[in-house]
């Protein structure tokens, strides 16, 4: 390592000091380590390509379970100490700031050492070598009101002896973070009572940390950040949208005319649902009609509902974008480019459609309606740790590649979604993609009913946010 400054080789010679006695303070406080393992393990899956920085001894990178794993941290007793531990895994003795590595990797893991940075922005210039668009940064640190009781436990040698340079909050983090073209996908806090009581503990770190106001206390804050591809004008990618259909015989042939041509081709994939209003025949006579002037094809639904439908539809789909578009045309077909756009110019990941920031125009949409998509607007927002404004407008859109890594994990969450949407949401959540809404102007339709009950479909959206909540919020 090249010469450092008098603080950063105080954080080196205590960090050597302690490098003997890590793994006993580790031990010493299992319990919370054992928390901080379970926000890692559920935010990164099992054989991603990990680098920790300021790795210790290793602990933390094993328990990820890396298929690839790289350690870096300033001290060469501690990097001495990790290669006896884990020789699986690779440990280098590196300044942060002076990051040198020539691979990439899915996730970056930034544990409980921001603190111990002398310019932390400079470390995030550092790192970009090793990131991609897909790459997501986790990083976690410490709340500033636990300063005190920490000091007394690293008094009463509970915790390991520190040479802190600084301690960050949360807007501090995301400020370096956008400093240096960052952009966070969401943040949030965990832990609330690191002393271990039997079913105490588990219920107060489980359920009353992820509370509103209970959640102010907690001890770990985290966030999670990626850093967005920038667009490239001459690159073109292919576009599906899948138009689940169901009694909308009347909306069809518009539905082709009205779908713009986006990217380098745009396919459109009817799915027909077992209408009883001749709406296959109209599919099938729309489909011979244009074949000469657009790619347009049909699949007949094996199940049921609008899930089942979106599903057989992706998996049959050849763009490199796949969006939805509902039959009733509500959604103005027109708009989709929108969407292309936000998707491809990387700003976001997981876009979905929101109906609810334009004035919308007669009879679109019911009061109690309305009530009901802003009353699980807020609860959405705060069970996936980022906004969403409109969980139910049917226009959604992902790349390709991402749906596959959602259905590849699919039984995390099971089949559990009649409608489509909130297993794209909540399979999105998990997997840390940026979420964006484009606004659209809502339409009242033109022929047919709606199929939505809004009652036995309200009891449904409500089960789903019980269910989602312990597979996403409530997990300890």
């Amino acid at each position: 390592m090249k010469n450092i400054s008098a603080n950063k080789l105080k954080v080196q010679q205590a960090m050597d000091k302690v490098a003997p006695k890590r793994d006993i303070y580790i031990r010493r406080s299992l319990y919370y380590y054992k928390n901080l393992i379970r926000l890692f393990n559920f935010n990164i899956p099992a054989g991603s390509r990990v680098l920790e920085i300021g790795c210790g001894t290793g602990f933390l990178l094993n328990a990820i379970k890396p298929s690839y794993g790289v350690g870096i941290d300033i001290s060469l007793p501690m990097i001495e100490k990790a290669k006896q531990n884990y020789p699986h895994l690779h440990f280098i003795a590196m300044d942060a700031e002076e990051f040198s590595l020539n691979e990439t990797f899915d996730y970056i893991v930034i544990s409980d050492t921001l603190g111990y940075l002398e310019d932390i922005q400079k470390v995030f210039s550092a790192m970009k070598c090793a990131i991609t668009p897909s790459t997501r940064i986790i990083i976690s640190y410490h709340s500033f009101l636990w300063e005190p009781l920490l000091g007394i436990m690293q008094k009463l040698r509970l915790k390991m002896p520190h040479h802190r340079l600084n301690w960050l909050n949360r807007d501090d983090v995301m400020n370096l973070l956008a400093l240096e073209g960052y952009d966070v996908v969401k943040s949030g806090r965990r832990f609330i009572f690191p002393v271990y009581i039997p079913f105490v503990s588990w219920f107060l770190n489980k359920y009353i940390s992820n509370l509103p106001l209970f959640n102010m206390l907690c001890l770990t804050g985290y966030i999670i950040a990626r850093k967005p591809s920038v667009f490239e004008a001459e690159k073109q990618l292919s576009v599906t949208v899948i138009i689940p259909a169901r009694n909308e015989k009347g909306n069809i042939e518009d539905a082709v005319k009205r779908v713009p041509e986006m990217g380098k081709h745009t396919e459109i994939i009817f799915v027909e649902g077992n209408s009883t209003d001749d709406t296959l025949n109209e599919i099938k006579r729309v489909c011979e009609e244009y074949k000469d002037t657009r790619d347009v094809k049909f699949l007949v639904q094996d199940g049921k509902g609008k899930g089942d439908a979106v599903r057989k539809g992706f998996d049959h789909a050849t763009g490199d974008i796949l969006m939805i578009l509902d039959a009733d045309l509500t959604v103005p077909p027109e708009d989709l480019p929108k969407f292309y756009n936000a998707i491809a110019t990387g700003k976001g990941e997981y876009i979905n459609g929101t109906r609810l920031v334009y004035p919308l125009e007669d009879e679109a949409m019911r009061t109690l309606n309305m009530l009901g998509n802003k009353f699980f607007s807020v609860m959405f927002s705060w069970l996936l740790g980022q906004r969403i404004k409109d969980t139910l407008c049917g226009t959604k859109v992902l790349t390709a590649e991402n749906y596959r890594k959602l259905a590849a994990n699919r039984s995390y969450f099971g089949d559990f979604d009649p409608f489509g949407d909130f297993d794209l949401i909540f399979g999105s959540a998990k997997m840390n993609l940026k979420l964006i809404e484009v606004p659209i102007r809502y339409r009242a339709r033109k022929y047919g009913e709606t199929n939505i009950s809004r009652f036995k479909h309200g009891w449904l959206l409500l089960k789903m946010v019980a269910y989602a909540s312990n597979k996403i919020k409530f997990v300890n």
